[in-house]
């Protein structure tokens, strides 16, 4: 199931409530501010801290 990219207007990262973006070739949803990605399963974002993966600065530069 693909993930429905309206979702981005609704959802916001669990820590800072900031907006998310979507990164298809990872299927996973970035919050530049706290360098997290949360996985998306099955078009469904996960957004708990703890399945987050912290993203290293190079990492985050090649997000566009």
């Amino acid at each position: 199931m693909a993930f429905d990219k309206k979702l981005l207007d609704v959802v916001a990262c669990p820590l800072c409530k900031g907006k998310l973006i979507f990164v298809d070739d990872k299927k996973a949803l970035v919050c530049r501010f706290d360098r997290l990605s949360y996985p998306v399963k099955e078009g469904i974002p996960v957004l708990i801290e703890e399945t987050a993966n912290q993203l290293s600065l190079d990492e985050l530069e090649a997000i566009k």
